[in-house]
């Protein structure tokens, strides 16, 4: 009876001496303590300051989180970072009855593919690597904890005239734009690239400007709904990372920049840059 009841207590515990726990795995041992995402609740600024172009900046998208990584073996390196992909993009200037001008991320608009990376162009696949990333370099000791963060925004120039046109008469009368956007945290081992997903945040961008190119420079412009954005979401459950957002061409460099009039065909205005 004596026997029976101390493994009956060793059994509660969890395990017992003769046969070992089973370890966590590195993967398993990595822990989001905190994690924060957020749209400032500021409306869309706009700046009728030049003549030659309208500039408006949206508020910024925040992503911040806080992780705790296990003492790490050997030689490896790690990184524990945010990478982020466009999943949809409409961003149409109109230009009363003469056309609109758009830019487009082709391979996105015509399906063959999900998503593209949003990276800064350098460092891929991250967003960026200053506040954005953190390296750990083992072997470690201890546990290692370190904040992450990142932000967004948009601050573009559209011209008050027709972009194919010589001419810079103002002609601009709308300015609409909607972007979805998927951001991850993750951690990468940099010598067999294995990649955790630790979390997955979903956001969305999206403004309406009417403009009368009438109106004396300075009172052209009114910002119409959403004067303030959806805020993000944090899924629950992690989506995989397409293969997409992790390579080059980022979406920087794969956007055009086109020309469609009411009348005649489509006109290329600014090419990608890849």
């Amino acid at each position: 009876w004596t026997w029976l009841r101390t493994v009956l207590i060793f059994n509660a515990m969890g395990c017992i001496q003769s046969i070992r726990c089973k370890p966590k795995s590195f993967r398993e041992s990595i822990t989001v303590i905190e994690v924060n995402s957020n749209i400032d609740p500021n409306p869309t600024s706009i700046d009728e300051s030049s003549s030659v172009v309208l500039r408006y900046r949206t508020p910024h998208f925040r992503a911040s989180a806080r992780v705790l990584v296990p003492p790490v073996a050997g030689k490896e390196t790690w990184t524990v970072g945010w990478i982020q992909a466009c999943n949809y993009m409409e961003f149409h200037n109109k230009y009363g009855t003469k056309g609109m001008s758009s830019w487009e991320l082709p391979d996105l608009r015509d399906g063959k593919i999900q998503a593209i990376s949003d990276s800064d162009g350098v460092n891929y696949p991250w967003y960026g690597n200053t506040t954005e990333t953190c390296t750990i370099v083992g072997p470690t000791k201890k546990d290692t904890k370190f904040t992450v963060s990142m932000n967004d925004n948009f601050y573009p120039s559209v011209t008050w005239g027709v972009p194919v046109s010589d001419s810079n008469l103002p002609q601009l009368t709308s300015i609409r734009r909607d972007q979805s956007f998927t951001t991850w945290l993750v951690a990468t081992n940099q010598s067999t690239a294995e990649t955790i997903v630790l979390q997955t945040i979903k956001w969305r961008m999206r403004l309406c400007i009417e403009i009368d190119p009438s109106k004396p420079l300075g009172q052209r412009s009114k910002l119409l709904e959403p004067t303030a954005q959806e805020q993000p979401q944090i899924l629950v459950k992690n989506e995989p990372i397409p293969a997409n957002a992790m390579v080059k061409p980022n979406a920087n460099d794969a956007q055009v920049l086109m020309w469609r009039p009411k009348i005649g065909e489509p006109i290329v205005v600014i090419p990608p840059k890849y």
